[in-house]
Order: structure tokens, then C-alpha cells, then sequence
């Protein structure tokens, strides 16, 4: 059996997501795709807006054979972490043929350049990048100028323009931080990309082809009608999010955050230090601007600057939130989990399970099983304090909730 591996969000699972899917399939000749998804919290630094457990119902309906839960500690990183512990999962796995993966460029073979430079980091590349931080610009954009001078010195035949551009699309961006991992590995995994089409990933505007998650949430929050996403949703999606909105559905916006986040500043303002994304003073920043916002929205926006990116600020309050102040974070990053969760599966993803068991060192698990890693502790705690924002997980949820099966499959 040929398995495929895909790494996902699925907040929610939409148009887009299928059309990943269905270009898998078709890319690597797989006959099987197993799907590693972020918990209830996901990389941009917010809650997902339903639950896990809902996400991989959506996922099993619309075809994935297995659905395992990326770590809270990585799906709550900046690309490289979340990239480096997700393809090491996949690997550690044994079973896995090939990655497949959405960029803007939808070219493999610049990906790869590009990430080879980076896994490189020769002398030059590392004093490039210190002079553009010394400018002040952020990491991301300083090592994409970086990358581009280095390019161009190695006289490839790219446009500047068109460079520039690649260097700053989002997903081009993690698929480059999988690539760098897959090499770092030295992973036997083939990965493969197609172009995104439709929407951009950050566009809030729904759109008549393939609306974003973003748009989709958006809407969502700003209506609270889901009849109207139905063009914008594959069917098993629609009826999913439908029925959850009928049942009252609470669903969980990252606004639901800020009071807690205000109170924890409030009652411990040195624990935000803690988090390691808010050294250089990013903390007291965080702490001055409060006084100034009347919402999450707001404090980001006033804490937003040329050297802190929105995503940056907004992955240090969910991290806050969660509580990831109390724990390693800087090592726990690095580490590999040894267990991972599954969350659901169906006929082939019983059989692959089956070849994991006997291929791999590493456990998959149907519920919390001691003793907790910090790792594990992380993902129990995120699921804690999910349950503040969303009343329909309960607080135990972790440990009561089994594996979703698709019933007419297995």
C-alpha cells in the first residue's frame, strides 16, 4: 500500500481542502492518505473555530483514510517548528511514501533550491541575514532577503520580482520549512507540490471558486448564518458545520481568549516572559499595550511593529492562554513526541495503523495513557483550556473522547 502524508488544519475543512486532497491522490498515486491535523489550537495563533474532534469527522467524510493530532506544541510554532515536528512524525512513522503540499509558486524544484540554501546556512547566509535584522526587519523577512541575495549570487535564473514574491507567500513559506526538514531527516519521504488556486490564505472575502479558511471564518463570525457557506463547502463539511450550528454550536473565536489573557496579565505580568517568542522585550510591550486595547484584535494591532508580525504576537497569547509558559518550550520543540493520538480513521486507516505498530517505535495512542510527556501534558492542558472558550468540550473531554470510526467503512 502506498500512503501519502498531508498536514493540515482543517478550520474547517473547505473547497480548497478537497481540491489538496483530491491533487494528492492524483500527484503521488497513493492508495492511502493519512492526515496529521492540529489540535484545537492552530499555527496562526488562535483556537480552531470547532473542536478537533468535529475537524476529523469532516476529514473522515470527505476521504481521509487517518487522521493523527499534530502536537500543541508544534501546531501553536512559527513555520519552521511546526514544519520540523510535523515531517518528523510522518518519518518516525515508517509507513509514509510521499508528503504532498499547496504553495503559491507551485514549483518543487525552487522549493528545494531555496530550502537547500537555507539547511546550508553558510557564512555568508547567516552575516546576510544579521545585517537585514540589524535594519530591522523580522526574522522571516530578513532570511527571505537573505535568500535572495544568496540566489542571486548563485546567477539562477529566477526573476527578482518573481523571487521576492515566492519568498513571502505564506505557504511557500512552510513548504519550504518541510522540505528543510525532510533534508534534515534525511528522510527517504518523495514530497511533491501543486499551485493553490482560488483565495489566498489570508484573504477575508469570501471568493466564488475557493473561499479561504479565513473568509470562511469571517463570515461566519460576522453573520452567524452557515446556509450561506454552502457553496463555499464541500457537502460532508456543510452538513457537519450546519448541524453543529443548529445544536447551538459555541463557536470558538479567538476573541474568547482576551479576558483570560487580560486576567493572567493582569494577577502574573512576569509569566508572559516565560514564553520564548516574547523575549527583546516583546513582553512589556504586550503588558504596556493592554491598558490601550479593549480587545485581542486591538492589543495585537497596538503591539504590531516593523520587527513583530501579527501572527507573532497572536501565537504568544494563544500560547499564554494555553498555559505553554509553565513548560520547556525551547526543548520541547526540538524533541520528537513518542506517543501521538489518533483522532480518527476508517477501513484502510485500520490496516495502516496495523503497519505502523510493527514498523515504528512510535505510539499511537486512543486516549491519554501515563506516563504524560510534557508534549502530551501540553496537548491535555490545551484541551482544558479550550473547553473556557467552547462549552461543548467539557474539560475532561481528553480523556473520554475514543477515535471517531467511519462506521461504513470498517
Amino acid at each position: 500500500m502506498k500512503i501519502a502524508g498531508i498536514i493540515t488544519e482543517y478550520n474547517p475543512f473547505h473547497l480548497g481542502h478537497k481540491l489538496h486532497l483530491e491533487k494528492t491522490k492524483k500527484l503521488t498515486n497513493c492508495d492511502a492518505v493519512v492526515c496529521l491535523m492540529s489540535g484545537h489550537f492552530v499555527q496562526r495563533g488562535a483556537p480552531a473555530i470547532i473542536d478537533k474532534w468535529s475537524r476529523a469527522q469532516m476529514a473522515l467524510d470527505n476521504g481521509i483514510d487517518l487522521i493523527l493530532e499534530l502536537p500543541t506544541v508544534y501546531a501553536v510554532s512559527s513555520a519552521e517548528f511546526f514544519a520540523s515536528g510535523a515531517v518528523s512524525i510522518l518519518n518516525s512513522l515508517n509507513v509514509i511514501d510521499s508528503i504532498a503540499f499547496g504553495s503559491e509558486c507551485g514549483d518543487i524544484n525552487l522549493l528545494i533550491q531555496i530550502s537547500s540554501i537555507l539547511s546550508n546556512e553558510s557564512n555568508e547566509f547567516k552575516e546576510t541575514i544579521k545585517k537585514f535584522l540589524n535594519e530591522g526587519y523580522p526574522v522571516a523577512v530578513s532570511r527571505s532577503k537573505a535568500i535572495l541575495e544568496i540566489m542571486q549570487s548563485l546567477n539562477l535564473s529566477y526573476d527578482e520580482d518573481y523571487l521576492k514574491k515566492q519568498l513571502n507567500s505564506s505557504n511557500n513559506i512552510l513548504g519550504i520549512e518541510y522540505l528543510k526538514a525532510i533534508l534534515r531527516l534525511k528522510s527517504n519521504i518523495i514530497p511533491y507540490t501543486f499551485k493553490r488556486e482560488g483565495a489566498l490564505y489570508n484573504d477575508k472575502e469570501l471568493n466564488k471558486d475557493f473561499s479561504s479558511a479565513s473568509s470562511i471564518r469571517n463570515y461566519l463570525k460576522a453573520n452567524n448564518v452557515v446556509d450561506d457557506l454552502k457553496a463555499h463547502l464541500p457537502m460532508e463539511s456543510y452538513n457537519i458545520l450546519s448541524k453543529l450550528s443548529l445544536e447551538n454550536y459555541d463557536f470558538a473565536f479567538e476573541e474568547k481568549i482576551f479576558s483570560y489573557v487580560k486576567y493572567k496579565i493582569l494577577t502574573d505580568p512576569k509569566s508572559l516572559s516565560l514564553i520564548p517568542d516574547a523575549s527583546e522585550g516583546l513582553d512589556n510591550k504586550i503588558i504596556n499595550e493592554l491598558q490601550n486595547s479593549n480587545n485581542l484584535n486591538e492589543l495585537i494591532l497596538n503591539c504590531k511593529s516593523k520587527r513583530y508580525t501579527y501572527t507573532r504576537i497572536s501565537r504568544i497569547l494563544a500560547q499564554f492562554f494555553i498555559g505553554l509558559e509553565k513548560y520547556p518550550l525551547t526543548e520541547l520543540r526540538k524533541k520528537q513526541p513518542d506517543k501521538v493520538r489518533i483522532l480518527g480513521l476508517n477501513q484502510k486507516g485500520a490496516e495502516i495503523i496495523k503497519r505502523i505498530k510493527k514498523e515504528s517505535s512510535i505510539e499511537l495512542i486512543n486516549k491519554p495513557k501515563k506516563p504524560f510527556s510534557d508534549i502530551y501534558t501540553i496537548d491535555i492542558q490545551a484541551s482544558k483550556a479550550y473547553s473556557l472558550i467552547c462549552k461543548n468540550i467539557k474539560m475532561d473531554n481528553e480523556f473520554k473522547q475514543s477515535p471517531l470510526i467511519k462506521m461504513n467503512e470498517i
